[in-house]
């Protein structure tokens, strides 16, 4: 398969990317040091990158940024970070990349944890990610050419459980195999719509 891996560089996507190398040609996408550059906040850079790049069987990405901060301290423009990055970049990336897979392709979303168990200072991610959830459920009832979306929703990962950890105190750093494995079920599976929950 030929993989676009956008945010391929980054704690979970670089191990995600080394799984995938060792049998199929992998592509990275993302705003500094990657083959393909591309802004998710900017979907004029996105279909630049995808007239550039050719086809793919799949499309994954591993990023996008939301604020996170007290919710009496988020402003207007906050919650428009998360909302233009990881929630609209994410949107587009399915809306302008299908266009540029082939039959009976991929595209994997990412979320996390903040959907459905959200923290305190997570008012603006955790509303992202849930309505990425619904945006996959919903988009798999219309989309044609036997593509299938699906949404990898993970814990805090091993690899940055020591950054967040006191955000998250009491949970139970998710394995990088386990989060590996749930971007491989998206790929290499059969299912579409599926909102894959790695939380522990």
């Amino acid at each position: 398969m030929r993989i676009l891996i956008i945010g391929g560089n980054g704690t979970i996507g670089k191990r995600v990317r080394d799984h995938f190398k060792q049998n199929h040609e992998v592509l990275v996408g993302g705003r500094n040091n990657a083959e393909i550059a591309i802004d998710m906040a900017d979907s004029d850079s996105i279909k630049t990158a995808f007239e550039q790049a050719g086809k793919f069987d799949a499309i994954l990405c591993i990023a996008g940024e939301a604020k996170w901060a007290k919710f009496d301290e988020l402003t207007e423009d906050d919650y428009y970070i998360g909302f233009r990055s990881k929630l609209m970049g994410q949107v587009n990336i399915v809306r302008i990349g299908r266009k540029y897979l082939n039959q009976g392709g991929s595209i994997t979303l990412s979320t996390g944890i903040l959907a459905d168990d959200p923290v305190e200072k997570t008012t603006s991610a955790a509303m992202v990610n849930g309505a990425i959830h619904s945006f996959v459920q919903a988009v798999n009832l219309e989309i044609e050419d036997e593509i299938r979306v699906n949404v990898v929703s993970l814990g805090v990962v091993e690899d940055a459980y020591e950054k967040y950890k006191d955000y998250f105190p009491g949970h139970n750093p998710v394995s990088m195999r386990k989060a590996v494995n749930a971007y491989v079920r998206s790929v290499e599976g059969k299912g579409r719509g599926e909102i894959i929950r790695i939380y522990e």
